[in-house]
């Protein structure tokens, strides 16, 4: 291995690292703060800890269309880490004993699942009509962003009203787990891993673009694979630690919930990218993310309704198992586009 490529591979596990402990620090003192303010059991609450699993997709995502100008980085990020967060439910199956995940989760997941097929199936559209044309719905903004921010946002508030009774209930049982740190403190921390996490964030694409150089891929791939497994970090650390404790809906949840946002954060890239609609500037290769998202997500929605305790090779459920699999074909088709 050249030194470069050393060098490449250094610094993207160095972003791993960053953002794999910074990460866990903003979940603990974000829920601390929803704890100590009282909002821990109203959608603010919840809009708090969504907003800091996906700090490093939002930072990697804007650094990417305007510093770096590499909008597949960013599209690749975001569509990659809706995979990803999907693909966290089964890796949650792996350490969980008895019952698959998806037996012993709520029913009411479906509804955040179904917004979220919704909002791929927008995602999709959009890529969809860019390879026959131009997207252009207003100046420089494609016609799937102000859809998606819609959506996004009737999406959280139907979510967060019909389950704010269950999100209350948990909350109201875990205790504090800094009772000596006033709110500023952990406020002054939180802001301080933050930092951590958006310069990690902002790091990444450039990183990912060294990745692509050195070993000769494609951006679309690193961007799907690499730099989405990084920003994916932050939920895989809420969701292994939402199943030490039992939470099993609350981890469900705050993959679903993260996969939202993941898609607010598009739109978001698209208002950034000045120099055209932003689904229009990416390769047509991550509408195989979308559609895979899109399969995951129906995958765990039957997984929920059909409730097989069955575990296949004493692994995981079915659902998992598919998960797997699924995950798997989109890197296979993402890191070889010729030949589909």
């Amino acid at each position: 291995m050249s030194d470069l490529a050393l060098q490449v591979w250094v610094s993207f596990l160095l972003c791993v690292a960053v953002i794999g402990l910074a990460g866990y620090k903003l979940t603990d003192y974000g829920d601390a703060i929803a704890d100590k303010t009282g909002m821990g059991g109203t959608w603010v609450g919840l809009v708090l800890i969504a907003t800091v699993t996906s700090l490093p997709e939002l930072a990697a995502g804007i650094t990417a269309v305007t510093v770096a100008m590499l909008p597949d980085i960013a599209a690749g990020d975001v569509l990659g880490s809706c995979v990803y967060n999907l693909l966290i439910l089964a890796i949650m199956d792996l350490f969980k004993r008895g019952p698959p995940v998806l037996t012993v989760a709520r029913q009411e997941h479906v509804l955040s699942a179904g917004f979220g097929i919704l909002l791929l199936g927008v995602a999709a559209l959009g890529l969809t009509a860019a390879s026959s044309g131009d997207t252009r719905l207003i100046g420089h903004i494609g016609f799937a962003t102000p859809t998606l921010i819609l959506l996004y946002f009737i999406a959280i508030r139907t979510l967060f009203r019909y389950q704010e009774r269950e999100v209350e209930s948990f909350t109201e049982r875990e205790p504090d787990r800094f009772p000596d740190l006033s709110l500023h403190q952990i406020g002054v921390r939180y802001a301080i891993a933050a930092l951590f996490v958006v310069a990690a964030g902002i790091w990444l694409p450039f990183v990912s673009e060294g990745i692509a150089t050195v070993m000769g891929w494609n951006q679309s791939f690193t961007g799907t694979l690499f730099t989405a497994m990084s920003t994916s970090l932050p939920e895989l650390v809420v969701t292994l630690s939402c199943l030490r404790i039992g939470a099993i809906d609350l981890a469900v949840g705050n993959v679903l919930g993260s996969n939202l946002f993941n898609l607010l954060i598009l739109a978001i890239d698209d208002l950034f990218y000045t120099p055209g609609p932003l689904l229009d500037a990416v390769s047509p290769l991550h509408l195989v993310s979308a559609i895979t998202a899109m399969t995951m997500t129906g995958a765990l929605i039957a997984g929920v309704f059909y409730r097989s305790n069955h575990r296949v090779f004493r692994i995981g459920g079915w659902t998992s198992l598919l998960l797997f699999v699924l995950f798997a074909i989109n890197s296979w088709m993402i890191y070889n586009p010729g030949t589909h």
